[in-house]
């Protein structure tokens, strides 16, 4: 266990690196004797800066601000038909994101400035990368392996801030000028760069997995390439079947790796290829060795009795995962955090601090926070957080809760199919049926009756108290220290970024060879089926439920500028009416409504873009354009209270 604890070690000192390197860059040289010219100076201090560029994402996976979680993937969940707002009805953020409004002009300027500042340290790390005196061989090796994790992320980075925010300025030199600041078309100039990135990346990285590293290698460029194209080919060249369409060729940018030609979607595809034959990923045996929930602490307290039950008295046991084999527990070899089927993530450990401040150091970014705000609000008798009511679960925020429609669409397709899908359970959690004492807090809002299992926070009855985790009985675990709270400090579990079943269904989705599809299906135990778009659509949604892609599948299944009956805004309108849980009334539900028209018409206005926040537009002068869909003397861009 000791690797999962202290693996993004490397990260910490990077964050720290990165301020130390710009506190010197400001002060006197004589003193330092470090300047811009002079650093880095040696393969090491290009070493610390690439793991500046890379702890970016710990702040967007760890850090709340203004009341949400920073992960742009944790917003795209609740945008999309998957997840509700919830949360309490002082969690304005959450429901703003849900219903396409917003409660501040400047609401979602977080990501906005994170994420530039991460293509600002990727531009760094690129241009300043041959002030070192490399050498052939193994040390010029190192050289391009650290120049492609450079174009990767400032591709990866750019990817994001335009599937939020559409047209951006494309920044690609620490040199900003007036021209920096005016936005361009996302569509014909800011994607050719995307690709143009990743195809350097690929082109110069080595072609070893990285092996839960937390670094990117060539493979995860071959496929974040793939996401990149199939987004850029379905949203804005509304090619709605990639299988039998296909999007013009792309002109690329000339620059180190990346020679100047074109990308088609067969190179695309071989790409994606390239990481099935030569990759070495493969899925888990079981899915649930994916989630933190199939530790072998749990497993054990599953096993406390010769039935295996759990009933042992003075003990729970969870017997879901009680007919695991215990190898393939998550803290086992090849399983869990930097398993066999993971490409990219970000990862986490425990090292939070309250007296860790600013943008790029948020005071929770080396905890996955993810997992306190899918966390439970159970409120029996003042009770939030009793685990003898919420066991093996630990209490949260209960924001984003999992919506009824997904739950409602799975079991008609297990219906319709005659099956059981190992994956809904395994995702979900069912709170009436398998959480008995389970009630609803008296503030609550949009509660569905399920709660978010993949990335649930884990107690034990081996554990000393109510909101402790698992991961403080693991090898290598310490105290948090000045944080001191494990409720909010003590979240380990990988976020991914990228899994090889991703690789499987963007392949069949391509080609419509349903062998790689099959694969998946095989795995969660439903039947094997032939290529269809429709098919290739609900495996996407049942496979990463809650990994936050549903929404983006969804506008590139849409198209730019689309219609009522068009894939995003039907079936986000199909949760118009469902019966949920408010203000803790279980036995008197209510209808769920949009708070100011209705969600079709808010996607179609807006075509799923975030608003750009007021204050970049007032700083870019002229330079920046609010989206369509968020002026806010309409009142339908309006947060409105509904309960």
């Amino acid at each position: 266990m000791k690797k999962y604890i202290l693996s993004s070690l490397a990260v910490l000192s990077a964050a720290t690196m990165f301020t130390s390197c710009n506190d010197m860059l400001d002060t006197d040289p004589r003193v330092t004797e470090m300047t811009a010219a002079t650093f880095p100076g040696k393969p090491a201090d290009v070493e610390a800066l690439n793991a500046a560029t890379y702890s970016i994402m710990n702040t967007l996976g760890g850090g709340d601000q203004s009341q949400l979680l920073n992960n742009p993937f944790y917003w795209w969940s609740l945008m999309s038909d998957d997840c509700y707002g919830s949360g309490g009805l002082q969690d304005f953020v959450a429901k703003s994101l849900h219903h396409f409004t917003m409660a501040d002009a400047n609401q979602y300027e977080f990501d906005w400035n994170l994420l530039y500042g991460g293509i600002s340290r990727a531009n760094n790390q690129i241009e300043t990368i041959d002030n070192v005196k490399w050498t052939d061989g193994e040390n010029n090796a190192q050289r391009k392996q650290l120049l492609g994790e450079g174009y990767f992320m400032r591709g990866l980075y750019t990817f994001w801030l335009t599937q939020m925010y559409g047209d951006i300025p494309l920044i690609t030199s620490t040199a900003i000028t007036a021209e920096s600041y005016q936005q361009v078309s996302a569509e014909e100039v800011v994607y050719p760069q995307i690709f143009s990135d990743f195809i350097s990346a690929k082109n110069l990285m080595k072609a070893e997995r990285a092996n839960g590293s937390g670094h990117a290698d060539k493979y995860c460029a071959e496929a974040f390439l793939a996401r990149a194209y199939m987004f850029w080919a379905g949203f804005y060249k509304g090619v709605g079947e990639l299988a039998t369409g296909s999007a013009p060729s792309v002109d690329l940018v000339e620059q180190e790796g990346c020679a100047a030609g074109s990308l088609s979607k067969q190179d695309v595809i071989d790409g994606l290829k390239d990481i099935v034959s030569n990759g070495g990923y493969k899925l888990l045996k079981d899915f649930r060795s994916l989630w933190q929930y199939s530790n072998s602490l749990l497993w054990a307290e599953a096993h406390d009795n010769e039935d295996g039950t759990g009933n042992k008295e003075g003990t729970h046991g969870y017997a879901f995962i009680a007919d695991m084999d215990p190898a393939d527990c998550f803290d086992k070899p090849g399983n869990g955090n930097g398993n066999t089927e993971e490409l990219f993530q970000i990862q986490f450990m425990n090292a939070s601090s309250w007296n860790i401040g600013g943008n790029y150091n948020n005071p929770r970014m080396y905890s996955n926070y993810l997992s306190c705000f899918w966390g439970l609000r159970n409120g029996a008798s003042n009770q939030n957080g009793d685990r003898n009511l919420t066991y093996p679960f630990n209490q949260g925020w209960g924001q984003g809760t999992p919506s009824c429609n997904i739950w409602d669409d799975w079991t008609i397709a297990e219906n319709n199919g005659n099956y059981t899908d190992k994956r809904k359970k395994a995702s979900m959690i069912d709170l009436d049926n398998e959480l008995v004492g389970y009630t609803y807090e008296k503030d609550d809002c949009e509660e569905s009756g399920y709660s978010v299992k993949k990335y649930a926070d884990v107690n034990l009855d081996a554990c000393a108290a109510n909101n402790d985790t698992w991961w403080s009985k693991c090898d290598g675990y310490k105290d948090p220290g000045s944080l001191g709270n494990k409720m909010q400090g003590d979240h380990f579990e990988d976020f991914y970024l990228m899994r090889y079943s991703d690789v499987l269904l963007m392949l069949t989705e391509l080609t419509g060879e349903a062998s790689y599809m099959n694969q998946v299906q095989r795995r969660a135990g439903v039947p094997e089926t032939a290529y269809s778009l429709k098919a290739v659509q609900d495996e996407r949604r049942w496979e990463f439920a809650f990994e936050g892609l549903r929404f983006n599948d969804m506008r590139r299944w849409t198209g730019k500028g689309c219609s009522n009956s068009d894939y995003a805004p039907k079936a986000l309108d199909a949760q118009d009416g469902k019966q949920i849980v408010c203000l803790g009334q279980k036995g008197s539900k209510r209808s769920l409504k949009h708070m100011t028209c209705t969600w079709g018409e808010r996607y179609k206005a807006t075509d799923g873009f975030l608003p750009k926040p007021q204050n970049q537009i007032s700083l870019h002068n002229g330079g920046l354009e609010q989206n369509p869909g968020w002026d806010t003397s309409d009142p339908k861009t309006q947060y409105k209270a509904l309960y």
